[in-house]
Formats: C-alpha cells, structure tokens, sequence
C-alpha cells in the first residue's frame, strides 16, 4: 500500500512538472476550453480629444498568446479599463469577437498613439472580421460606446509609455 502511495505521489509531481513545461499554446488552449478569461496587470494611459483628458487602466497584451486570448471570457469591465494590444510592428490587423460577451469599442492606433480607425459596438461572440483598415501598431479595446462619450475621433491622441514620441 506504501508503494501504491509513493507511485501516486510521484506520477503526480511528474504530470505537475509536464503541465509546467507545456507550450503556453497547450496551457492557453486548455484555458480557452474551460472558458476562464485572462487578467493582465494594468497600467495608466491617457485619451486626448477635444472634450478632455481621460484616464484608463489598460491590460497589456504584448504576447501572441496574449493577444489571442484578448477579453474573452469577460462578464465585467469596468468603465475606465480596456486591454492595449501591442503588435511589436506595424502591420494590417484583424480581430474578432468570438468567446467575448461584453460588446466592445476597439479602436486602432498608430505607432506615435494617434488613432487611425474606430469600430464602435463590436457584435458579442461574432466571428465576423473587424480590420484595422491599413497598418497599425495598436488596438485598444474599450467598453462599447466609450468612444463615442469621450468625443474619440480618427485624428485623436493617446499617450503611454509604449507610444513613440
């Protein structure tokens, strides 16, 4: 019986170990398919339009498996949070809204934080395309119809630490 005791432990700590060394792919995946949503630590970024200075708390989303995962999941965010997706290089980007509850505002940003295209009210858990409309080296989404209360236009200025200067 000792025997069978220290096989479990050992086949255990083993299965512990392999689950520790999987690909962040096989982990992710798994984590998609028991439907818990990702939380990232925050930090402020501001919006400038032409109605004020506003602050947010934004998750950054500078992995690929980060990126992936975005809001899904999510019940709940509040009004002065969203998640900034940092592409690392400029280029065409597409998203979507499958596994996503919550209807979000994302909106696409240069790499100097200017905002090059707004797709307000994102449809929950649809799997159509929402593009960024040309090259971009951001997104950030936000709650559906912040945007449009802040006064967010194509044109307006966004500032953190990750935006060139």
């Amino acid at each position: 019986m000792r025997q069978f005791a220290i096989m479990a432990r050992l086949a255990f700590l083993l299965a512990a170990l392999m689950c520790a060394a999987a690909p962040q792919s096989f982990a992710q995946q798994a984590a998609i398919e028991a439907g818990e949503p990702m939380r990232l630590e925050a930090e402020k970024l501001t919006i400038v339009t032409a109605q004020g200075r506003f602050e947010f708390d934004v998750e950054i989303a500078d992995e690929s498996f980060e990126q992936q995962r975005g809001l899904m999941f999510r019940t709940d965010l509040p009004t002065r949070r969203g998640m900034l997706f940092a592409f690392g290089k400029t280029r065409l980007v597409t998203m979507w809204m499958k596994n996503t509850p919550l209807p979000l505002d994302m909106v696409f940003l240069n790499a100097d934080g200017t905002v090059a295209h707004i797709a307000e009210r994102t449809t929950p858990f649809s799997e159509e395309i929402v593009s960024s409309g040309g090259e971009v080296a951001f997104a950030l989404e936000l709650n559906a119809g912040v945007s449009r209360l802040i006064g967010l236009k194509v044109g307006d200025r966004l500032e953190h630490r990750l935006f060139t200067k």
